[in-house]
Protein backbone atom coordinates (compact mmCIF):
# COMPACT_ATOMS: atom_id res chain seq x y z
CA UNK A 1 0.00 0.00 0.00
CA UNK A 2 1.48 3.40 -0.97
CA UNK A 3 2.56 5.57 1.84
CA UNK A 4 0.41 8.74 2.62
CA UNK A 5 1.56 11.98 1.88
CA UNK A 6 2.00 14.25 4.96
CA UNK A 7 -1.00 16.48 3.74
CA UNK A 8 -3.08 13.33 3.44
CA UNK A 9 -1.99 12.44 6.75
CA UNK A 10 -2.80 16.08 8.61
CA UNK A 11 -6.06 15.89 6.30
CA UNK A 12 -7.02 12.37 7.62
CA UNK A 13 -5.81 13.06 11.61
CA UNK A 14 -7.75 16.49 11.15
CA UNK A 15 -11.09 14.50 10.49
CA UNK A 16 -10.32 11.64 12.97
CA UNK A 17 -10.36 14.97 15.38
CA UNK A 18 -13.55 16.31 14.18
CA UNK A 19 -15.44 12.84 14.49
CA UNK A 20 -14.60 12.78 17.93
CA UNK A 21 -14.91 15.80 18.97
CA UNK A 22 -18.73 15.58 17.32
CA UNK A 23 -18.89 12.85 19.98
CA UNK A 24 -17.51 14.89 22.58
CA UNK A 25 -19.84 17.92 22.24
CA UNK A 26 -22.96 15.80 22.12
CA UNK A 27 -22.22 14.31 25.12
CA UNK A 28 -20.92 16.85 27.56
CA UNK A 29 -21.48 19.98 25.43
CA UNK A 30 -19.67 22.88 24.73
CA UNK A 31 -18.08 23.82 28.29
CA UNK A 32 -18.02 20.20 29.99
CA UNK A 33 -15.97 18.65 26.95
CA UNK A 34 -12.27 17.81 27.35
CA UNK A 35 -9.16 18.03 24.56
CA UNK A 36 -7.71 15.20 26.39
CA UNK A 37 -11.18 13.07 25.80
CA UNK A 38 -11.39 14.36 22.68
CA UNK A 39 -7.95 12.96 21.62
CA UNK A 40 -8.83 9.48 23.16
CA UNK A 41 -11.57 9.03 21.39
CA UNK A 42 -9.71 9.64 18.27
CA UNK A 43 -6.75 7.60 19.51
CA UNK A 44 -4.29 10.85 19.47
CA UNK A 45 -2.09 12.58 21.42
CA UNK A 46 -2.88 15.71 22.32
CA UNK A 47 -0.74 17.21 20.82
CA UNK A 48 -2.33 15.83 17.69
CA UNK A 49 -4.92 17.55 18.32
CA UNK A 50 -3.74 21.34 18.99
CA UNK A 51 -1.03 20.84 15.83
CA UNK A 52 -4.53 21.02 13.68
CA UNK A 53 -6.85 23.33 16.43
CA UNK A 54 -5.52 26.12 18.51
CA UNK A 55 -8.22 25.44 20.87
CA UNK A 56 -11.19 23.97 22.20
CA UNK A 57 -13.19 26.83 20.61
CA UNK A 58 -11.53 26.65 17.41
CA UNK A 59 -12.28 22.77 17.43
CA UNK A 60 -16.07 23.94 18.15
CA UNK A 61 -16.45 26.03 15.30
CA UNK A 62 -14.60 23.49 12.99
CA UNK A 63 -17.74 21.23 14.20
CA UNK A 64 -19.88 23.36 13.50
CA UNK A 65 -18.63 24.51 9.98
CA UNK A 66 -18.16 21.08 9.03
CA UNK A 67 -22.22 20.01 9.38
CA UNK A 68 -22.94 23.48 8.07
CA UNK A 69 -20.98 23.03 4.50
CA UNK A 70 -22.30 19.51 4.60
CA UNK A 71 -26.10 20.80 5.31
CA UNK A 72 -25.20 23.16 2.47
CA UNK A 73 -23.77 20.78 -0.43
CA UNK A 74 -26.87 18.37 0.24
CA UNK A 75 -29.61 21.63 -0.01
CA UNK A 76 -31.43 20.62 -2.91
CA UNK A 77 -32.94 23.57 -4.66
CA UNK A 78 -36.57 23.92 -5.12
CA UNK A 79 -38.48 23.66 -8.68
CA UNK A 80 -39.62 27.71 -8.41
CA UNK A 81 -38.75 30.30 -6.33
CA UNK A 82 -41.24 32.01 -3.92
CA UNK A 83 -43.89 34.87 -5.52
CA UNK A 84 -43.43 37.35 -2.88
CA UNK A 85 -41.39 38.88 -0.03
CA UNK A 86 -43.76 37.42 2.43
CA UNK A 87 -43.78 33.74 1.12
CA UNK A 88 -40.49 34.03 0.47
CA UNK A 89 -39.67 35.00 4.13
CA UNK A 90 -41.84 32.34 5.47
CA UNK A 91 -40.61 29.77 3.26
CA UNK A 92 -37.00 30.73 4.58
CA UNK A 93 -38.43 30.13 8.48
CA UNK A 94 -39.52 26.53 7.81
CA UNK A 95 -36.77 25.36 6.61
CA UNK A 96 -34.53 27.10 8.97
CA UNK A 97 -36.72 26.01 11.90
CA UNK A 98 -35.76 22.55 10.97
CA UNK A 99 -32.61 22.52 13.38
CA UNK A 100 -34.70 23.05 16.69
CA UNK A 101 -33.96 20.53 19.46
CA UNK A 102 -36.36 17.62 20.37
CA UNK A 103 -37.59 17.34 23.84
CA UNK A 104 -35.39 14.38 24.04
CA UNK A 105 -32.57 15.51 23.04
CA UNK A 106 -29.28 16.16 25.06
CA UNK A 107 -28.55 19.11 25.74
CA UNK A 108 -25.03 18.86 23.66
CA UNK A 109 -26.58 17.38 20.86
CA UNK A 110 -29.32 20.25 20.64
CA UNK A 111 -26.47 22.96 20.59
CA UNK A 112 -24.95 21.23 17.81
CA UNK A 113 -27.98 20.79 16.05
CA UNK A 114 -28.70 24.22 16.66
CA UNK A 115 -25.43 25.53 15.77
CA UNK A 116 -25.43 27.20 18.92
CA UNK A 117 -22.85 29.87 20.48
CA UNK A 118 -23.88 30.18 23.86
CA UNK A 119 -21.25 30.01 26.08
CA UNK A 120 -18.75 29.76 23.22
CA UNK A 121 -17.96 33.69 22.38
CA UNK A 122 -16.29 34.73 25.33
CA UNK A 123 -13.93 37.70 24.28
CA UNK A 124 -15.31 40.96 23.18
CA UNK A 125 -13.79 40.56 19.41
CA UNK A 126 -15.46 37.82 18.88
CA UNK A 127 -18.99 38.98 19.96
CA UNK A 128 -18.21 42.03 18.10
CA UNK A 129 -17.51 40.05 15.11
CA UNK A 130 -21.09 38.33 15.33
CA UNK A 131 -22.81 41.44 15.72
CA UNK A 132 -21.13 42.33 12.19
CA UNK A 133 -22.37 38.87 11.09
CA UNK A 134 -25.92 39.37 11.97
CA UNK A 135 -26.18 42.42 9.77
CA UNK A 136 -24.42 40.70 6.71
CA UNK A 137 -26.87 38.16 6.93
CA UNK A 138 -29.89 40.19 6.95
CA UNK A 139 -28.45 41.69 3.24
CA UNK A 140 -27.84 38.89 2.02
CA UNK A 141 -31.09 37.45 2.92
CA UNK A 142 -33.10 40.95 1.55
CA UNK A 143 -30.77 40.38 -1.67
CA UNK A 144 -33.01 37.17 -2.31
CA UNK A 145 -35.88 38.67 -1.11
CA UNK A 146 -35.65 41.28 -4.05
CA UNK A 147 -33.30 40.25 -6.47
CA UNK A 148 -34.55 42.73 -9.19
CA UNK A 149 -34.98 45.71 -7.68
CA UNK A 150 -32.55 48.00 -5.98
CA UNK A 151 -31.36 47.23 -2.64
CA UNK A 152 -33.75 48.94 -0.20
CA UNK A 153 -33.44 49.24 3.97
CA UNK A 154 -37.02 48.34 3.75
CA UNK A 155 -36.26 45.10 2.36
CA UNK A 156 -33.35 44.83 4.86
CA UNK A 157 -34.61 45.58 7.98
CA UNK A 158 -37.38 43.07 7.62
CA UNK A 159 -35.10 40.56 6.71
CA UNK A 160 -33.07 41.40 10.13
CA UNK A 161 -36.26 40.83 12.06
CA UNK A 162 -36.96 37.73 10.66
CA UNK A 163 -33.58 35.99 11.81
CA UNK A 164 -34.05 38.13 14.92
CA UNK A 165 -36.94 35.95 15.38
CA UNK A 166 -35.50 32.62 14.31
CA UNK A 167 -32.48 32.69 16.69
CA UNK A 168 -34.65 34.13 19.68
CA UNK A 169 -36.64 30.68 18.83
CA UNK A 170 -33.64 28.79 18.88
CA UNK A 171 -32.15 30.36 22.15
CA UNK A 172 -35.20 29.31 23.92
CA UNK A 173 -35.32 25.64 22.52
CA UNK A 174 -32.29 25.83 23.67
CA UNK A 175 -33.60 25.82 27.26
CA UNK A 176 -37.00 25.16 26.92
CA UNK A 177 -36.99 22.07 24.28
CA UNK A 178 -40.69 21.68 22.38
CA UNK A 179 -41.72 25.64 23.03
CA UNK A 180 -42.99 27.84 20.41
CA UNK A 181 -44.66 25.97 17.81
CA UNK A 182 -42.87 26.29 14.28
CA UNK A 183 -45.50 26.55 12.06
CA UNK A 184 -46.64 29.80 14.35
CA UNK A 185 -43.44 31.02 13.75
CA UNK A 186 -42.97 30.67 10.09
CA UNK A 187 -46.36 32.47 9.83
CA UNK A 188 -45.26 35.04 11.90
CA UNK A 189 -42.21 35.30 9.64
CA UNK A 190 -44.17 36.08 6.47
CA UNK A 191 -46.13 38.77 8.02
CA UNK A 192 -43.08 40.55 8.64
CA UNK A 193 -43.24 41.61 5.27
CA UNK A 194 -46.20 43.77 5.65
CA UNK A 195 -44.88 45.72 8.56
CA UNK A 196 -44.07 49.47 7.34
CA UNK A 197 -40.56 50.28 8.42
CA UNK A 198 -40.01 52.36 5.76
CA UNK A 199 -36.62 53.14 3.67
CA UNK A 200 -33.74 54.45 6.24
CA UNK A 201 -31.92 57.30 5.18
CA UNK A 202 -28.27 57.53 3.85
CA UNK A 203 -25.85 56.71 7.22
CA UNK A 204 -24.67 59.42 8.46
CA UNK A 205 -21.46 59.07 7.76
CA UNK A 206 -21.43 58.17 3.79
CA UNK A 207 -21.34 62.23 2.87
CA UNK A 208 -18.29 62.68 4.40
CA UNK A 209 -16.23 59.80 2.74
CA UNK A 210 -13.58 60.71 0.82
CA UNK A 211 -13.87 59.54 -2.81
CA UNK A 212 -12.17 56.98 -4.29
CA UNK A 213 -8.82 57.89 -5.98
CA UNK A 214 -9.05 57.39 -10.16
CA UNK A 215 -6.51 54.88 -11.25
CA UNK A 216 -5.52 52.70 -14.61
CA UNK A 217 -3.20 49.98 -12.70
CA UNK A 218 -3.04 46.46 -14.54
CA UNK A 219 -4.96 44.24 -12.06
CA UNK A 220 -3.40 40.52 -12.03
CA UNK A 221 -6.10 39.44 -9.22
CA UNK A 222 -4.90 36.13 -6.97
CA UNK A 223 -6.42 33.08 -8.72
CA UNK A 224 -8.10 29.26 -6.91
CA UNK A 225 -11.44 31.76 -5.10
CA UNK A 226 -14.59 30.54 -4.20
CA UNK A 227 -18.32 32.12 -4.14
CA UNK A 228 -19.92 30.41 -1.32
CA UNK A 229 -22.85 31.88 -2.49
CA UNK A 230 -23.08 29.26 -6.05
CA UNK A 231 -20.16 27.18 -4.97
CA UNK A 232 -18.63 28.51 -8.53
CA UNK A 233 -15.06 29.96 -9.51
CA UNK A 234 -14.75 33.80 -8.89
CA UNK A 235 -12.72 35.52 -11.28
CA UNK A 236 -11.54 38.77 -9.74
CA UNK A 237 -10.63 40.50 -13.38
CA UNK A 238 -14.32 40.66 -14.49
CA UNK A 239 -15.52 44.18 -14.28
CA UNK A 240 -17.26 45.31 -11.51
CA UNK A 241 -16.53 46.08 -7.53
CA UNK A 242 -14.38 44.36 -5.59
CA UNK A 243 -14.80 45.39 -1.37
CA UNK A 244 -12.49 43.55 0.67
CA UNK A 245 -13.96 43.73 4.41
CA UNK A 246 -12.48 42.73 7.67
CA UNK A 247 -15.18 40.54 9.37
CA UNK A 248 -15.31 43.98 11.86
CA UNK A 249 -16.41 45.46 9.32
CA UNK A 250 -19.21 43.14 7.91
CA UNK A 251 -21.65 45.54 8.08
CA UNK A 252 -20.27 48.07 5.48
CA UNK A 253 -20.97 45.76 2.70
CA UNK A 254 -24.62 46.94 2.53
CA UNK A 255 -23.37 50.59 1.45
CA UNK A 256 -21.40 49.05 -0.87
CA UNK A 257 -24.32 47.28 -2.50
CA UNK A 258 -26.74 50.31 -2.19
CA UNK A 259 -24.05 52.69 -4.03
CA UNK A 260 -23.37 50.00 -7.05
CA UNK A 261 -25.05 50.54 -10.03
CA UNK A 262 -27.30 47.55 -11.14
CA UNK A 263 -25.53 45.97 -13.58
CA UNK A 264 -22.27 46.11 -11.15
CA UNK A 265 -20.07 42.34 -10.13
CA UNK A 266 -19.80 43.29 -6.96
CA UNK A 267 -17.60 41.03 -4.54
CA UNK A 268 -17.47 40.57 -0.82
CA UNK A 269 -13.98 39.46 0.00
CA UNK A 270 -13.98 38.24 3.72
CA UNK A 271 -11.22 38.88 5.37
CA UNK A 272 -9.51 38.36 9.54
CA UNK A 273 -6.31 38.18 10.97
CA UNK A 274 -7.55 35.44 13.28
CA UNK A 275 -9.20 32.72 11.02
CA UNK A 276 -8.86 30.15 13.45
CA UNK A 277 -11.46 31.32 15.41
CA UNK A 278 -13.04 34.73 14.08
CA UNK A 279 -12.53 33.37 10.28
CA UNK A 280 -14.35 30.19 11.04
CA UNK A 281 -17.06 32.39 13.07
CA UNK A 282 -17.86 33.99 10.00
CA UNK A 283 -17.58 30.50 7.46
CA UNK A 284 -20.19 29.29 9.74
CA UNK A 285 -22.88 31.95 10.06
CA UNK A 286 -22.31 32.65 6.31
CA UNK A 287 -22.65 29.09 5.25
CA UNK A 288 -25.07 27.94 7.07
CA UNK A 289 -27.69 30.94 5.94
CA UNK A 290 -26.57 30.24 2.38
CA UNK A 291 -27.82 26.53 3.32
CA UNK A 292 -31.05 27.74 3.99
CA UNK A 293 -31.02 30.08 0.85
CA UNK A 294 -30.35 27.69 -1.73
CA UNK A 295 -33.34 25.25 -0.52
CA UNK A 296 -35.50 28.02 -0.42
CA UNK A 297 -34.79 30.19 -3.62
CA UNK A 298 -33.66 29.03 -7.65
CA UNK A 299 -30.22 29.63 -8.58
CA UNK A 300 -31.06 33.01 -10.60
CA UNK A 301 -32.69 33.87 -7.11
CA UNK A 302 -29.77 33.91 -4.94
CA UNK A 303 -27.71 36.98 -3.50
CA UNK A 304 -26.57 38.70 -6.72
CA UNK A 305 -23.33 39.44 -4.92
CA UNK A 306 -20.06 37.18 -4.37
CA UNK A 307 -19.36 35.88 -1.17
CA UNK A 308 -15.73 35.20 -1.00
CA UNK A 309 -13.56 34.01 2.28
CA UNK A 310 -9.33 34.71 1.83
CA UNK A 311 -8.19 33.54 5.17
CA UNK A 312 -4.59 34.12 4.11
CA UNK A 313 -4.71 37.59 3.08
CA UNK A 314 -3.91 37.46 -0.87
CA UNK A 315 -6.83 39.55 -2.34
CA UNK A 316 -5.50 42.59 -0.35
CA UNK A 317 -1.97 41.78 -0.55
CA UNK A 318 -2.54 41.37 -4.34
CA UNK A 319 -3.81 45.31 -3.90
CA UNK A 320 -0.72 46.45 -2.25
CA UNK A 321 -1.88 46.08 1.52
CA UNK A 322 0.00 43.15 3.20
CA UNK A 323 -2.04 42.75 5.92
CA UNK A 324 -5.16 42.62 6.92
CA UNK A 325 -7.41 42.82 9.96
CA UNK A 326 -11.14 42.53 11.19
CA UNK A 327 -11.33 46.44 10.64
CA UNK A 328 -9.82 46.22 6.61
CA UNK A 329 -11.90 48.18 4.62
CA UNK A 330 -10.45 48.17 0.82
CA UNK A 331 -12.67 48.58 -2.22
CA UNK A 332 -11.20 48.77 -5.86
CA UNK A 333 -13.73 49.03 -9.31
CA UNK A 334 -12.36 47.08 -12.16
CA UNK A 335 -12.67 47.70 -15.31
CA UNK A 336 -11.22 45.86 -19.07
CA UNK A 337 -8.45 44.50 -16.35
CA UNK A 338 -7.43 47.83 -14.80
CA UNK A 339 -8.37 49.35 -11.56
CA UNK A 340 -10.25 52.19 -11.92
CA UNK A 341 -10.48 53.47 -8.94
CA UNK A 342 -8.74 52.60 -5.68
CA UNK A 343 -10.33 53.52 -1.76
CA UNK A 344 -9.08 52.46 1.73
CA UNK A 345 -10.87 53.08 5.24
CA UNK A 346 -14.09 53.44 6.16
CA UNK A 347 -16.93 53.74 3.37
CA UNK A 348 -14.06 52.24 0.80
CA UNK A 349 -17.10 50.24 -0.74
CA UNK A 350 -19.50 52.94 -1.17
CA UNK A 351 -16.62 55.74 -2.68
CA UNK A 352 -15.66 52.75 -5.26
CA UNK A 353 -19.06 51.63 -6.05
CA UNK A 354 -19.54 55.57 -6.72
CA UNK A 355 -17.08 55.99 -9.10
CA UNK A 356 -18.09 56.04 -12.44
CA UNK A 357 -15.13 56.54 -15.04
CA UNK A 358 -18.10 58.37 -17.19
CA UNK A 359 -18.08 61.17 -14.65
CA UNK A 360 -15.47 63.98 -15.15
CA UNK A 361 -15.66 64.94 -10.90
CA UNK A 362 -15.43 61.01 -10.25
CA UNK A 363 -12.19 60.81 -12.45
CA UNK A 364 -10.77 63.46 -11.17
CA UNK A 365 -11.37 63.02 -7.73
CA UNK A 366 -13.92 66.14 -6.96
CA UNK A 367 -16.02 66.31 -4.39
CA UNK A 368 -19.46 66.64 -5.86
CA UNK A 369 -20.97 70.08 -5.55
CA UNK A 370 -22.74 70.65 -1.89
CA UNK A 371 -21.29 67.71 -0.99
CA UNK A 372 -20.32 68.81 3.04
CA UNK A 373 -16.71 68.98 4.15
CA UNK A 374 -15.54 66.47 6.43
CA UNK A 375 -15.19 67.71 9.83
CA UNK A 376 -11.69 68.08 11.32
CA UNK A 377 -10.10 65.13 13.43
Amino acid sequence: MARLTRAQQQERTRAAVLVAARQEFAEFGYVEAKIDRIAERAELTRGAVYSNFTGKRALYLAVLVDAAERARDAAEPPAESPDSVGQALGSFARVWLERLPFLGDTPGSGHLQLRSLSGVLGTEPARAALAELVRFEALLLALALEPRSALRAGTVRPAGLALTLLHGAAGLAENAPGVGDPFDLARAAEHLAGIALGDAPEPPHLPYVAPARSTEAPWVPPGGLRDEITGGPVDLGDDGVVVVLGVGRLSAAEDAMRSARRDDEVTIVVVTSDPAEIGRLARLRIVDLVGCLRRVFTADRLPRARVVFDDTGTVPAALGHPSADDLTEIAVRVRDGLITSHATGRGAGHAAARHHSTDPGAERGDVTPGTPTPPAR
